[in-house]
């Protein structure tokens, strides 16, 4: 799997990123080394949440889209 991630240097020091593809996925290191050590912690942590499935029912559509 291939991921942008958004690095942006802190103005207290250090480095903080984004991952725009995962909402709320976010991560900082004091040097550039820890930031992507953090970052793929940060995604596999992410990535590993439990999300509850939607509740279906009987007149309800199930359709999957491209965008």
């Amino acid at each position: 799997m291939k991921l942008q991630v958004v690095i942006h240097e802190a103005e207290e020091g250090g480095y903080w990123a984004e991952v725009p593809a995962i909402p709320g996925c976010a991560t900082q290191g004091d040097t550039f080394e820890e930031l992507l050590q953090n970052l793929y912690e940060a995604v596999e942590g992410c990535l590993s949440v439990s999300v509850q499935p939607p509740k279906v029912t009987g007149r309800d559509r199930v359709m999957e889209i491209v965008v």
